[in-house]
């Protein structure tokens, strides 16, 4: 499969779900490779190709998103999550390839973008000069988001957006209490709600609103849960 590098973005991967995935064509064990091999495929020097990805990526994300796809369903979180991050420093747990940081930094936050993969954490601090964000605004580290190595009250926000249903629920526990550790005034934590896990992106966990509410119990602290493309608990100190 060719794109062109002006068609190239996150869309990709709904589209390999959707084609190949649910077809059986493709194993979910095997979609990471298959779309990183496609992503490459389309230029010489990979760096470009993942270049490409980002930059028309986040202009989908923060513009128009053509309807039905993966950045159509990302965008109206993403514009949630931002409306919600209080104060100028932020960390956010699971960053992925780290679109929402980008867009937290673009508007003036200090950002620490976290995430378990080294080559993850380590395309965003490649590809972030080149889109133009300033260094000094983004912060990207490998680590558990179980164990931040950043100290207790570092963040105003802490944010955990489409992580926890990716981890059992006593994984999401103790991110949850890291994340207040971590954080001076608010946490912020969205989920998927779906009938069943979706095995393609790495989910092993349900949600709905009670099982948001019984976390929210569990954190002491005052917080909401309400409903917006998915589930979000965001607590307050």
């Amino acid at each position: 499969m060719m794109i062109d590098l002006d068609r190239l973005d996150n869309d990709l991967a709904g589209w390999l779900d959707r084609t190949l995935v649910r077809r059986r064509l493709l194993a979910p064990a095997a979609f990471e490779d298959a779309f990183v091999a496609v992503v490459t495929s389309t230029a010489v020097d990979p760096e470009d190709a993942w270049l490409a990805f980002y930059r028309n990526t986040m202009a989908a994300l923060c513009g128009a998103a053509v309807p039905g796809g993966t950045n159509a369903e990302l965008k109206p979180v993403h514009e949630r999550a931002a409306a919600l991050t209080v104060g100028p420093d932020v960390i956010e747990l699971g960053c992925c390839f780290g679109f929402l940081s980008l867009r937290l930094a673009a508007a003036g936050h200090r950002v620490t973008a976290v995430d378990l993969s080294p080559g993850t954490i380590g395309l965003l601090c490649r590809t972030t000069p080149r889109l133009g964000v300033d260094a000094g605004r983004l912060d990207a580290v490998v680590a558990d988001a179980r164990s931040v190595p950043r100290p207790s009250g570092s963040a105003d926000t802490v944010l955990a957006v489409h992580l926890l249903e990716h981890l059992d629920e006593q994984a999401g526990v103790e991110v949850l209490e890291e994340m207040l550790r971590l954080a001076r005034r608010r946490v912020v934590v969205a989920v998927p709600y779906e009938d069943e896990p979706n095995p393609t992106w790495g989910h092993v966990r349900r949600f709905d609103a009670d099982v948001l509410a019984a976390l929210g119990e569990r954190s002491g602290r005052p917080y909401t849960v309400t409903e917006h493309h998915g589930g979000w608990l965001v607590i307050d100190a």
